[in-house]
């Protein structure tokens, strides 16, 4: 008897389990629709652009990064439209540190941007090659080149750090540490010091680059381009133009 017993209970638990009017209900309907960016920019939609508008399209994008509110993008979808081609609005030197998410603190997707990375966001005849090739052959109506604060290529370059490959490397940045003017403490170890060198090698880079590329010079002597620096603040995100 006991058994009937304990064989109905566990049916009617069931039966209470699978019954739809206990169940809680979810209107997917009133769930909010968000349009997704699939397209990436066309040929049409590059040449549009100036200069000028494409600099303001990444202070707004690095606005809506730091306000958490990124655009929602399809980034399958994206990969798929540019399979036949790319017309990036910019190029992004930038330091190879992890920490600098390129694309990310400008809020853009794929298409968008050329970004070449490197330590130190330094120059060289390669990166020239492919800033030509961006601005002259693919139409990219900027060039900007991002250092970031705490960068450590800049700190081994105040250090005189010498190994191997990198001691050619630190060459390439230690005129910006003789040029920084700075009158306190001039070690690696300073950090108000070392983001001071950080500002004065995106000048010097920038300076470089109309320097040895009489193809970049030129263009933007023409309006076509516009070349400009920037620093990223690692503590908040937050790009600051120069």
């Amino acid at each position: 008897m006991k058994t009937i017993i304990s064989l109905l209970a566990v049916g009617m638990l069931l039966v209470a389990c699978n019954n739809p009017a206990e169940q809680p209900k979810t209107d997917v309907s009133a769930a909010p629709s968000e349009e997704r960016i699939g397209q990436i920019i066309t040929q049409d939609i590059q040449q549009g652009l100036t200069p000028d508008a494409v600099l303001t399209g990444l202070q707004d994008g690095n606005t809506r990064y730091l306000a958490g509110k990124p655009l929602s993008r399809d980034l399958n979808a994206q990969a798929m439209a540019g399979l036949e081609g790319q017309f990036p609005e910019a190029f992004i030197l930038s330091c190879m540190d992890s920490r600098v998410p390129v694309e990310y603190i400008f809020d853009k997707g794929i298409g968008d941007l050329f970004v070449g990375r490197v330590a130190g966001n330094v120059v060289d005849e390669h990166m020239l090659a492919s800033m030509e090739y961006a601005c002259e052959v693919s139409g990219a109506k900027l060039i900007l080149v991002l250092g970031h604060q705490d960068c450590g290529a800049v700190k081994a370059a105040i250090k005189g750090v010498e190994l191997g490959n990198i001691t050619s490397l630190m060459g390439e940045i230690k005129p910006s540490v003789q040029a920084t003017n700075y009158t306190g403490e001039r070690t690696y170890s300073n950090k108000e010091f070392a983001n001071a060198v950080v500002v004065e090698h995106v000048r010097q880079t920038i300076d470089e680059i109309r320097r040895d590329s009489p193809i970049l010079k030129k263009l933007e002597e023409e309006d076509k381009i516009k070349i400009c620096g920037a620093v990223y603040e690692m503590s908040t995100g937050r790009v600051h133009f120069l």
